[in-house]
C-alpha cells in the first residue's frame, strides 16, 4: 500500500488538482485504518499530503473576479484572509502578489467557494 502512495506522490509532486470522490473515500478508509493501528503515522501523512489542495500563483484579475463572484467587498475579503484592505487592493491592481497563508486561503476560495473559509 505504501508503494502506491509513494508512486502517487512522485507522479503528482504530493498533490492532485482536485481530489476525486474515489480518493476522498480511500482517504477516509485510510484514516479509519490509522485510527485502529493498521496504518502507520508516516503512511497516513502520505495520504494526507496527496489530498492537499495545490497552491498556485494568482493573477490580479483572477483575484478581483474571485472576490466579485463571491459577492464580497475588499474589506470583507481582507478580514477573511486576515490581511489589510490595502493588501487586497494591491493584489487586484497587480502591485503585489499574495503569498503564504493568504494565497492558500485564496486557493481554497477558488477551488471550494468562500463558505469554506468563513
Amino acid at each position: 500500500m505504501v508503494t502506491r502512495v509513494e508512486h502517487a506522490l512522485e507522479r503528482n509532486e504530493g498533490r492532485i488538482s482536485e481530489p476525486s470522490s474515489t480518493l476522498r473515500t480511500v482517504h477516509r478508509l485510510a484514516s479509519r485504518l490509522h485510527e485502529v493501528g493498521v496504518l502507520s503515522q508516516t503512511t497516513m501523512r502520505q495520504y494526507d499530503e496527496i489530498c492537499l489542495t495545490p497552491v498556485t500563483p494568482m493573477e490580479a484579475q483572477e483575484i478581483k473576479n474571485l472576490r466579485e463572484s463571491a459577492g464580497v467587498s475588499q474589506a470583507v475579503l481582507a478580514k477573511v484572509l486576515n490581511v489589510t484592505t490595502n493588501a487586497v487592493g494591491q493584489w487586484e491592481r497587480g502591485e503585489k502578489r499574495p503569498s503564504g497563508s493568504a494565497l492558500k486561503l485564496l486557493t481554497l476560495v477558488r477551488e471550494k467557494g468562500i463558505a469554506t473559509v468563513l
